[in-house]
């Protein structure tokens, strides 16, 4: 019988038989960390071998006789372009290799069209308002940039096939309405990617503004935990269909597939942003960290040596994806207490409460020592309208902390539940 049947002394009988349970973990003093999507310690330790790519001063020549350890080659080394144009099916002319953090590619991209403008448009900042289309859940890390920045957030619910493009329609015959984030493969965190329809709805877009810039963040382009992997349309080739390809700028980085704090980012553009963004950056930078380019480059090699290498993640990660999913369905399923997500790949799993707080749960949670990302961090300004979403990061806790961790929340989304109808 689920809960919302039961009569009020079987809930009664129910909550108590649980707070008993509650008791006796609070008792374990546990610590246990789901909060953020990071790679775990095995994980990383599948690099380390990157690190002795570069052992002589002959080691660190590119393929063009460069010295990679002076200064110059501000757009990246050609090996390097190289090989995220295959990752990317973008022309290595329109790609830049940055430094360990696309989150800062993205940042000083928002940085530039708010000071600077947008081909030729006034900046952002001195226009009368500025408003970005922001699909939720999303990631909070794209909303903080927006917060900063003093960008408006207007928020657009994803479905099984990406964000409602029927509503982004509508929104960008407001000229305010300057651009969207979104993650297109395996989203943060439903872990949906977007439908070829929804990826041609979006390229054939002609927004009032005529500085409309997509951040297209490609960060899980090749994260695939299964070999029945999602496949995502190249937006640079639909956008080809539509002449739309200065709409969109496209990131990615290797800080889930090398080290997070020691990877490559990348931007994907067109020939009119490039020319922009090139400007911008020879002021910025005289060059990024082409050793960490080559260590990569002569460590993968090519998409295939960076394929054969995720797989090597999955086999660690997937199994803990597992875990989490067999807790949820053991433990919530024939109830209804939730619903949630069975993604093909990427980091997160999102769970939707369907009779309690999510933010409750989050407090439960927290009070048996069991860290989870803050609930509501998933929508801008902190604030989810329903109080439901709750993200899921497996990867980084170790098999025997997830189980206990996914045993908890259960335990915790069912004592929220027994409160409400209480």
């Amino acid at each position: 019988m689920q809960y919302s049947q039961m009569s009020k002394a079987d809930l009664l009988a129910k909550k108590q038989e649980l707070d008993k349970t509650f008791a006796e973990l609070k008792e374990m003093n546990l610590k246990l960390d789901m909060s953020r999507g990071k790679p775990g310690a095995d994980q990383l330790a599948l690099s380390m071998d990157m690190l002795t790519e570069i052992k002589t001063p002959d080691d660190c020549i590119a393929s063009n006789g460069f010295d990679c350890r002076n200064y110059g080659e501000l757009g990246g080394l050609p090996e390097c372009k190289a090989l995220f144009s295959e990752v990317l099916g973008v022309p290595a002319e329109n790609i830049v290799v940055g430094g360990n953090s696309s989150l800062n590619l993205m940042f000083d991209y928002i940085a530039q069209c708010m000071t600077k403008g947008v081909a030729g448009n006034t900046p952002w900042m001195l226009q009368d308002g500025v408003k970005f289309i922001c699909n939720v859940p999303g990631y909070d890390r794209h909303f903080t940039i927006c917060e900063h920045f003093g960008i408006e957030m207007i928020n657009v619910e994803m479905t099984e096939n990406g964000p409602d493009v029927e509503k982004i329609r509508e929104l960008v015959k407001d000229p305010k309405v300057k651009g969207m984030f979104c993650v297109p493969k395996y989203s943060n965190p439903d872990g949906i990617t977007y439908s070829d329809d929804t990826v041609r709805a979006l390229a054939a877009l002609q927004p009032a503004a005529k500085d409309f810039r997509v951040i297209w963040d490609n960060a899980y382009v090749v994260h695939d935990l299964n070999d029945t992997p999602d496949q995502l349309l190249n937006i640079f080739d639909v956008c080809k269909e539509y002449g739309t390809e200065d709409n969109f700028v496209e990131f990615t980085s290797t800080s889930k597939i090398s080290f997070p704090g020691a990877g490559v980012s990348v931007l994907a553009a067109s020939d009119n942003n490039m020319r922009e963004i090139m400007k911008r950056l020879a002021m910025q930078t005289i060059s990024y960290d082409k050793l960490n380019q080559l260590r990569h480059v002569k460590y993968f090699k090519n998409l295939d040596g960076i394929r054969a290498h995720m797989k090597k993640h999955a086999a660690i990660i997937a199994p803990k994806f597992q875990i989490v999913l067999d807790a949820l369905d053991r433990e919530l399923k024939e109830d209804g207490l939730a619903q949630w997500t069975r993604p093909n790949g990427g980091y997160f799993i999102s769970l939707n409460t369907t009779g309690c707080s999510a933010k409750r749960v989050g407090e439960l949670c927290k009070e048996l020592g069991v860290t989870l990302t803050s609930v509501g961090a998933t929508y801008p300004y902190g604030k989810d309208p329903a109080d439901r979403n709750i993200r899921i990061a497996p990867t980084y806790p170790s098999v025997e902390e997830l189980q206990k961790a996914a045993e908890v929340l259960c335990l915790c989304v069912k004592l929220a539940t027994l409160e409400k109808l209480l």
